[in-house]
């Protein structure tokens, strides 16, 4: 195993836990470790610190283990049988072979990188099938490992592993990035099937639909949306598969509109709304911009807007342009919603942080000149986990606005 040996005084955010190892903090690499290889941190005295997944890039080493466990054969079941045990104790997840019929919801996502103490790795759980995703050249070259651990820890309930990480691990690591699937069970032959959220019904497609297929990062304000959507007429900007119409339309809704520029993830809304048993003539669905859309609304249209766009900043250099973007759309928002309207809004970008992102819908407000309240301020659901020690985890941010 290779040596990354600190710069005296950087090893200060290792023994406060912190997963990486910035490039700027390496003093001496003792060896010639290839990406993806586990190396050992040690600090200028020689001290052993942490053992994690090289990388060339600003993030030089993720840490897995603090100790020598990422060197132990069952690492990955161990780590990953931990995820599971506390999405049982939040009650999202069920003992494997425990009969799982009749529960409201049945998807939630069981690995949430550095949350989960697993950086690099998501795995989203849709009622048997694992997508997972590698964020890093280590847990790519590991997936296999992982796919034992995950037909390890679940058994018989796993229907498959999927691998969709040709979008995110890093190409610069010469890795041959086509998806497909690690395991199937026999018989097992579809890649898209219904999962339950809180008793609503979604058809969730993992190898042509965004990310894993589905946000399960929304499903609790999904919830706050149905609540507030009786007899309101809602709009659902970046709708993806219609997560919040559905929401909405299952809250008594008078009608939803649903926006976003992809035709797939159109005809998968007005699918979905026939799969919950709405009536068609309650909702209409718009593939185009949803600036555009926004923009060319008249005034006092809706009394509920849904404003989720995806991230506009994916690293520190697009944080200015982000930050405007942000400021751009909410303030078309607030100038369009009716008086006494509800806007959900969001930023999924983790490089703004919340307070960023509340200056820049302050900022909105205080151009379209209405009276706005926060009544609420939104996150990401438990089973997107932040590590106490890693705070950038804390990527989904929203507030709940009222306008009058």
């Amino acid at each position: 195993m290779s040596k990354v040996i600190l710069k005296k005084g950087r090893e200060e955010s290792l023994l406060r836990f912190h997963p990486w190892v910035f490039s700027g903090a390496i003093a001496q690499i003792v060896g010639e470790p290839a990406e993806g290889d586990v190396v050992g941190v040690y600090s200028s005295r020689g001290d052993f610190l942490a053992c994690g997944h090289y990388q060339i890039g600003s993030i030089a080493v993720r840490i897995l283990s603090f100790n020598d466990d990422a060197l132990k054969p069952d690492y990955y079941k161990n780590m990953i049988g931990s995820a599971l045990h506390l999405r049982i104790a939040m009650g999202l997840a069920v003992k494997p072979g425990e009969d799982a019929s009749g529960r409201k919801t049945n998807c939630y996502r069981l690995v949430h990188g550095e949350g989960d103490g697993l950086p690099g790795l998501i795995v989203d759980w849709y009622d048997g099938v694992c997508v997972m995703q590698a964020h890093s050249a280590g847990i790519f070259r590991a997936k296999k490992q992982v796919c034992e651990a995950l037909k390890a820890v679940y058994g018989d309930s796993l229907k498959a592993v999927y691998d969709k990480s040709s979008g995110t691990a890093p190409f610069k690591a010469g890795l041959e990035l086509v998806d497909g699937y690690l395991y199937k069970k026999e018989g097992f032959n579809d890649d898209e099937q219904t999962v339950i959220e809180n008793g609503h019904k979604f058809l969730v497609n993992w190898t042509e639909g965004q990310k894993t297929g589905f946000f399960l990062d929304q499903r609790e304000n999904r919830a706050m949306v149905e609540k507030l959507s009786a007899g309101r007429k809602v709009l659902n900007l970046f709708c993806y598969t219609g997560g919040f119409s559905i929401y909405a339309l299952g809250g008594g809704a008078l009608h939803v509109d649903s926006v976003d520029s992809s035709a797939k993830a159109m005809s998968m809304v007005e699918r979905n709304v026939l799969l919950n048993g709405f009536d068609p003539s309650m909702h209409n669905s718009f593939c185009c911009d949803a600036m555009d859309y926004l923009h060319d609304s008249p005034e006092g249209e809706y009394d509920l807007m849904i404003v989720d766009p995806p991230a506009f900043a994916k690293h520190r250099g697009a944080l200015h342009n982000a930050l405007r973007a942000y400021q751009r759309l909410n303030a078309a928002a607030i100038s369009k919603v009716k008086p006494g309207g509800f806007i959900f809004t969001f930023s999924c970008s983790q490089v703004v942080d919340k307070e960023a992102f509340a200056l820049a819908v302050f900022s909105a407000a205080a151009q379209s000149g209405r009276r706005v309240r926060i009544l609420d301020r939104l996150n990401q659901p438990a089973d997107h986990a932040v590590n106490i020690y890693h705070p950038e985890g804390e990527y989904l941010k929203g507030l709940l606005l009222y306008v009058e």
